[in-house]
Order: C-alpha cells, then structure tokens, then sequence
C-alpha cells in the first residue's frame, strides 16, 4: 500500500513573496551580468580575428601590387624587343647595317 504525504498548505505572506521575487531578480541579474561578459569577451575576440585579417589582406594587396608591377615591367620588355626585331628587319629591307646595342633591361 502506498502512503499518501500530506502536504502541508503554508500561506503566503506579502513579505514572502517579495522575497522570492527578489531572490529571482538577483538571480536575473547575475545570468545577465555574465551574459554581458559572455558577448563582450566575444566582440573582443571577433575584434582581434578581424585585425588578423586585416594585416592579412594588407599583406595580399602589397603582393597584388608588386605582381603588377613586375608584369607592367615585363611588358614593356616585350615592346621594346619586338620594337627591335621590327627595327633590325626594316634595316635588312633597306640594307642599312644596323649594330646590336646591349640593353639594360
């Protein structure tokens, strides 16, 4: 046979109640208060990632920048030895001896 507990019904007073509202806004407070810490150590965080990025894609602008470079400096290798080959079969047309100059490029 089960034994049936009796509970016993406590009435509430006011000063009760305002106590356990208190307990729970205390306790709401804490959660919130850590909740706070939680987002701001993650800004912090996310904030040093986007500094790591940022070098980063400074990093990549700089390599992108000297890519160009050197491509703007090769093409104009390139015209300039087609600009002699040109030169060097106009003068065999025109049978003028041409000399070959060294070139600092």
């Amino acid at each position: 046979m089960e034994k049936k507990t009796k509970k016993i019904k406590k009435e509430i007073t006011l000063d009760d109640l305002a106590l356990r509202m208190e307990r729970g806004f205390e306790k709401g407070s804490k959660d919130l208060d850590d909740l706070a810490l939680m987002v701001g150590k993650g800004f912090n965080e996310m904030g040093e990632r986007f500094e790591q990025v940022d070098g980063r894609l400074t990093n990549l602008e700089k390599g992108v920048e000297d890519i160009k470079t050197d491509l703007s400096r090769r093409v104009h290798i390139f015209d300039h030895k087609e600009l002699e080959f040109r030169v060097e079969r106009l003068e065999e047309k025109a049978g003028i001896a041409h000399k070959k100059y060294k070139t600092s490029l």
